[in-house]
């Protein structure tokens, strides 16, 4: 292996990894594999994905949290631009960390991946002026299999760093995003 460093069992939930990429730089720039199969494979991450997606939000942005319910996904997700504060909630059925959350900081400077297996819900706060994101994921986009959770609900209390100098009135969320339900009404 030795092209990645994965850390395992984020906050003690199973299947969540860390990647980090070895990066090769010079006076130029840098070089990295974002991706490389057999590297994934290696560390456990034996997944086909099918489809990339890109977004971009300017600061404050809050999307998620979202899963799939009838064609869940694994996702590999990474920042190319600016920084984000990524979050996966353990919806597996018969977790022992059901309803947990793990979070922790994306960016285009630490260049961080984070594997989310397919079971979660996913989200993320976006903390400097502007960020693109980008993820590989294991099935196509199907319409109307997206369900939600309210990105504040209390039993699951996720702790997002706000960008500073921002209360979490001014953050930015899409009129679903505000009304998704809680995790006891799965």
């Amino acid at each position: 292996m030795g092209k990645i460093k994965v850390t395992e069992n984020c906050n003690g939930i199973q299947g969540l990894r860390v990647i980090e990429p070895t990066v090769f730089g010079d006076a130029r720039g840098y070089f990295m594999e974002t991706y490389n199969y057999n590297d994934f494979a290696e560390a456990g991450i034996d997944c086909q994905f099918v489809q990339d997606n890109q977004s971009a939000s300017k600061k404050g942005v809050l999307r998620g949290l979202h899963f799939q319910i009838n064609y869940p996904q694994d996702k590999l997700v990474r920042v190319i631009n600016g920084e984000v504060y990524d979050v996966a909630v353990d919806l597996r059925r018969g977790s022992e960390t059901f309803g947990k959350w793990f979070g922790t900081i994306l960016s285009s400077e630490n260049k961080k991946q984070l594997f989310i297996p397919r079971g979660f819900a996913h989200g993320f706060l976006v903390r400097s002026e502007y960020a693109e994101f980008c993820y590989k994921v294991t099935d196509f986009y199907h319409p109307n299999d997206e369900g939600g959770l309210l990105w504040k609900d209390p039993a699951i209390g996720v702790e997002w760093p706000l960008p500073d100098g921002m209360t979490e009135a001014e953050l930015i969320l899409s009129e679903k995003d505000r009304a998704w339900g809680v995790l006891g009404d799965l």
